[in-house]
């Protein structure tokens, strides 16, 4: 029986690391990556880009969320192995998008305010849900014997 003193040499790390890298380089991902990205740089801007920057507190709640949602979905590309648990996050942050007119403090749900967070919001939440799964449709697909062959 052999035993490893450093985890870093188990052979299903090294599996996992491979699939990681395998999910991460798709067209598929990186597209997910950069629209997360672009809606995270959005969701921090859309105050001022829809007209909505006189509603203090949901500037600065939009703001800050967006700008929380593009450090979680940003780091994927290169290390998805440390950050893929970090999508579910971003899923929480798409539905307190959502929300979020309704449950800050002050009267800000206008129409313009509403629709905004809502298209926003449930395209963060797509997006952070494409992620997350993203390592579990790739785990079914196994590129050589496994070990019960």
């Amino acid at each position: 029986m052999t035993t490893h003193a450093d985890i870093s040499q188990h052979p299903d790390l090294a599996e996992m690391r491979t699939r990681f890298e395998r999910v991460t380089t798709t067209p598929r991902a990186q597209a997910v990556e950069t629209l997360a990205l672009l809606t995270g740089l959005y969701l921090a801007a859309s105050p001022w880009i829809a007209g909505f920057s006189d509603l203090t507190n949901l500037a600065v709640c939009n703001l800050i969320t967006g700008l929380a949602y593009a450090l979680c979905m940003g780091g994927f590309g290169s290390a998805y192995e440390r950050t893929h648990a970090m999508a579910w996050a971003a899923c929480a942050i798409g539905v307190w998008t959502i929300i979020s007119p309704w449950v800050v403090a002050g009267n800000v749900a206008t129409t313009g305010t509403v629709v905004n967070n809502i298209i926003v919001g449930l395209v963060a939440l797509l997006c952070g849900l494409a992620m997350a799964t993203s390592a579990r449709t790739g785990a079914g697909k196994r590129v050589g014997p496994g070990p019960m062959s």
